[in-house]
């Protein structure tokens, strides 16, 4: 198996963030790739290779250009505007559903509102740097299979996964599984993407919600209860020409490698009958028991058997690096996966 990584993504390293109605240390830190990186060189699963350089368009054909110019520049504006020993941007207001109009002028602190959601996700002197080299590694593992590699690995830091066309968040900044299977479409090939992520990629669903040919199956938390609340419920199926390539499968908390393993037979259904060529795995990791902020029940070796069964679809698969915040564990449960795919 081919892997991919940028050592890019050392200069995001969040030091706080806001969450649970508290200001604590930052869970999407450097050590969560640094760690899966070094189990991978001990198991030896593959080549650790540099990525190719793709360019802008491939970002610019799912992302608005101006979400791309903004996060290009906001961490600068930032600085110029409260000093270059403020380190982290975050928003600090948001337009509400009752307001009449979603203008905005050139303040850094409207445009932060504007475009984030949440916050949880800031923005650093390297926040652009990491997030531009991750989709570089994303494209180079959809190269590798195109290039007949039965899979791929792109170890890609920060995630992806909630990232939509025009809004950035949870710990997202561009969507780096949709600008893969968006090339992967480019080339020809039908793609379905498969979300295991504890949280609903509603990022990745928001960018294929009205298009049939992009499927989008996600296994996730409950948004009733966990983020990103407003997204992921199980009558979300797609809108206008998408309805019905897209499935959600939420899951209620605690949940089991017995009660997931349906959940992915629903899951591999769907995309056998839609008749994929390609698979990308969002790969989230935060299903394990031991996650500090999810709260499903997966053990160490149901990583395993995840991978194989992922394997049974037979079809070429990459696998994108998403959330999993348990700093011990993530290493040997992302490589779990992959060595259970290997062997299946």
């Amino acid at each position: 198996m081919k892997i991919f990584y940028s050592p890019a993504h050392l200069r995001h390293h969040p030091a706080e963030e806001f969450e649970h109605a508290r200001l604590g240390p930052a869970v999407e830190v450097p050590e969560r790739a640094e760690s899966v990186r070094r189990r991978l060189e001990e198991r030896k699963l593959g080549p650790i290779l540099a990525p190719s350089t793709f360019g802008d368009q491939p970002i610019a054909a799912v992302h608005d250009n101006a979400l791309i110019a903004f996060l290009k520049d906001a961490h600068a504006r930032w600085r110029k505007t409260y000093g270059e020993d403020s380190l982290q941007a975050l928003p600090s207001a948001w337009p509400g559903r009752a307001t009449s109009t979603r203008r905005r002028g050139n303040d850094i602190e409207a445009e932060l509102g504007h475009f984030g959601f949440d916050t949880a996700t800031p923005i650093l002197r390297g926040t652009f740097e990491a997030a531009r080299a991750a989709i570089d590694v994303s494209l180079s593992a959809a190269e590798a299979l195109h290039a007949g590699e039965r899979a791929s690995f792109a170890l890609t830091r920060p995630p992806g996964h909630h990232a939509s066309s025009d809004v950035y968040g949870g710990y997202c900044y561009f969507n780096n599984v949709a600008v893969a299977a968006q090339w992967h479409h480019a080339k020809g090939r039908r793609v379905a993407i498969l979300d295991v992520d504890y949280h609903h990629g509603n990022g990745t669903q928001a960018i294929f919600y009205d298009r049939p040919d992009v499927l989008f199956v996600s296994i996730h938390a409950d948004p009733s209860f966990a983020f990103p609340h407003f997204s992921g419920f199980a009558d979300e199926t797609g809108r206008g020409e998408g309805e019905g390539a897209n499935l959600n499968l939420p899951l209620p908390a605690g949940t089991d490698w017995a009660r997931y393993s349906d959940a992915v037979d629903a899951a591999f259904a769907r995309i056998q009958s839609f008749g994929a060529d390609t698979l990308l795995v969002s790969l989230g990791l935060d299903t394990f028991k031991d996650d500090p902020i999810a709260r499903f029940e997966l053990g160490r070796d149901d990583y395993f058997r995840m991978g194989k069964r992922i394997a049974s679809l037979a079809l070429p698969t990459q696998f994108n690096f998403e959330g999993g915040y348990n700093l011990e564990a993530i290493g040997e449960i992302t490589v779990n996966v992959l060595e259970g795919f290997l062997g299946g």
